[in-house]
């Protein structure tokens, strides 16, 4: 999602959901809005668990990861500062089958579940605004599974490392390889040696969990087409959001 609402990341909001309301709406939200840290690997949700609160993160990113019988896990969505974490809650399901871990510690606005559910029943912006963040957020879903289907290590590798970028902002990231295969839901040794193919062309530096982003130009080269599918939905229907 691009900058260019009325508040950006950097502003009073720091979230571009929020940042996209009319100043009325914010304002009305603003009093109930408690800002949190997230640390490094906080579950933020269990599943099926029904979620107290919603959580619209400002500089952190929370992965939603659906979890197998025996302990195995992949990660189906990201969230970062463009979007919320509690769609559940506000489509009526209340509790959903996937856990809500953060993937890099930070800051976000927490709401409560009843307050936003409260606002989004009253049929204006915000519910119009949440509607388009989960036809956004059901697309990036879908590419994720045609990905992981479809597409070598590497590519997957590319597009995870471009979508956690463009929600933190900037080109660094702590993550360990560790991590990374539980989120891609593949074994360390292939993370290792995809990560040492794009390190080897110049296009990502990582050291002791700290990766950078040299490249981006030649990690977009890389990537398949996924990336670019979940980039342009959420730019279409997330930029310039219409609030009449």
């Amino acid at each position: 999602m691009k900058s260019g609402q009325n508040r950006t990341p950097d502003g009073p909001a720091g979230n571009q959901l929020l940042a996209a309301l009319p100043p009325d709406e914010f304002k009305r939200l603003l009093p109930n809005l408690e800002r949190v840290a997230l640390p490094l690997d906080e579950t933020v949700c269990e599943a099926y668990f029904e979620m107290k609160y919603v959580y619209f993160p400002v500089d952190c990113i929370v992965s939603l990861l659906g979890i197998t019988e025996d302990g195995g896990s992949a990660e189906i969505s990201v969230v970062g500062n463009e979007g919320i974490v509690g769609v559940s809650l506000f489509m009526g399901g209340e509790t959903t089958p996937a856990r809500a871990v953060v993937q890099a510690g930070g800051q976000a606005y927490r709401l409560s579940g009843n307050e936003l559910k409260e606002e989004f029943y009253r049929g204006g912006p915000m519910q119009r605004l949440l509607l388009r963040y989960t036809q956004a957020l059901l697309t990036q879903m879908a590419q994720t599974v045609i990905c992981n289907r479809h597409h070598t290590l590497d590519q997957q590798l590319c597009r995870w490392l471009l979508l956690s970028m463009d929600r933190l902002g900037n080109n660094h990231l702590m993550m360990t390889q560790g991590l990374i295969a539980n989120m891609l839901g593949v074994r360390r040794e292939g993370v290792t040696e995809a990560a040492g193919k794009l390190q080897k062309s110049g296009l990502i530096s990582y050291h002791r969990g700290h990766i950078e982003i040299l490249d981006r130009e030649g990690l977009e080269d890389r990537t398949c087409e996924c990336y670019g599918v979940v980039r342009r939905e959420y730019d279409r229907l997330l930029t310039n959001f219409p609030q009449s």
